[in-house]
């Protein structure tokens, strides 16, 4: 399986209008190679570069097998809590220096049926014994660069 972006490649800065002082939107991801027996995808976007630990800005679950998630779009499924609090999309927006920006997909053999609001451990605790394949793509950002 593999996450691409046009907007950017891997462990490569991210366009400004993806920040909190630009558009604040999501990029356009694409999701080639899915494996066959897929029943779901997890997305998860992490920040582990975060002074205060990993910083959660997106999680989205039980979303349909699909090849592309749009800039600045909600796919279908559920979403789980951000560090923020927000069940929607936090763009990265760094105190200081760069920051690494993990776009995570994982392909399930199951829908997990949870609900919405879940904890990004309570969505990996679930996940277990259920991931056929994952991928990800790593961004940089700084908001000075």
């Amino acid at each position: 399986m593999k996450i691409t972006c046009p907007a950017f490649e891997n462990n490569q800065y991210m366009p400004k209008k993806f920040g909190c002082e630009g558009e604040g939107v999501n990029p356009e991801l694409n999701i080639s190679n899915i494996p066959d027996g897929a029943k779901s995808l997890v997305l998860i976007v992490d920040d582990p570069d975060a002074p205060s630990g990993t910083f959660v800005h997106w999680i989205v679950f039980d979303m349909p097998v699909i090849s592309r998630i749009g800039e600045n779009s909600q796919p279908d499924g559920k979403f789980g809590i951000t560090t923020s609090g927000s069940l929607d999309y936090v763009s990265p927006c760094p105190p200081s220096g760069t920051h690494r920006y993990f776009f995570k997909i994982y392909a399930l053999d199951i829908l997990l049926n949870l609900k919405e609001g879940i904890s990004k451990g309570g969505l990996e605790k679930a996940m277990q014994g259920h991931i056929l394949d994952k991928t990800e793509l790593v961004g940089l950002f700084n908001r000075d660069k």
